[in-house]
């Protein structure tokens, strides 16, 4: 497939005749950056992000024909995934809610490098969040997304969004500081 033609004549020649190899060329470009969010939003890698993936494709590609084009491709895809990973997370078991994040944990999931410096596990902190303070954390910070998209992707007020942000952001700062201090001896200046 020609890298040269843009998702929008991929996408029109999928929804008009089929083209299979169109439909391959638009998963390969946007399952990468489907999978790190399905990763993100659902608190790990494996096989819940890889089905998220493959569930957006599955629906994108039923609705692909009307889709409007008011928005990116990549960013009306990212809404499929977001609204699935939620469809997850409600099917999931009830994970704890305590936004405190465990030191143990924290201490054991940072890594020291070679030069004895301890290493910040930002991933870590933001997997251990509770599921809706970690969508909003990734979709914002990550994401790029504005309070109002966020609330309207996942059916909140705009205010919830920024308190969800305000105490996912303290909750993983929590986590970074204490593996600092769990971490090697530094050096005072």
């Amino acid at each position: 497939m020609d890298d040269r033609l843009d998702d929008r004549e991929l996408a029109a020649a999928f929804a008009a005749r089929g083209d299979e190899a169109a439909f391959r060329e638009l998963y390969r470009r946007h399952s990468p950056a489907l999978y790190l969010l399905a990763v993100r939003l659902l608190g790990g890698a494996g096989r819940g992000a890889e089905d998220a993936v493959q569930e957006t494709w599955i629906r994108a590609a039923a609705r692909l024909g009307a889709f409007r084009w008011e928005s990116a491709l990549r960013t009306w895809l990212s809404g499929i995934a977001v609204n699935i990973c939620r469809e997850s997370i409600r099917s999931a078991p009830p994970p704890e809610r305590s936004v405190e994040i465990d030191p143990e944990a924290a201490g054991a999931a940072s890594a020291i490098s070679q030069d004895g410096a301890a290493r910040l596990d930002l991933e870590g902190a933001i997997r251990r969040l509770p599921a809706r303070g970690r969508m909003v954390m990734v979709l914002h910070d990550v994401e790029g997304r504005t309070h109002a998209e966020i609330g309207a992707l996942l059916g909140i007020d705009e205010g919830t969004s920024k308190s969800q942000l305000h105490k996912a952001r303290a909750a993983v700062r929590a986590a970074l500081t204490r593996g600092r201090a769990d971490g090697p001896e530094r050096k005072r200046r």
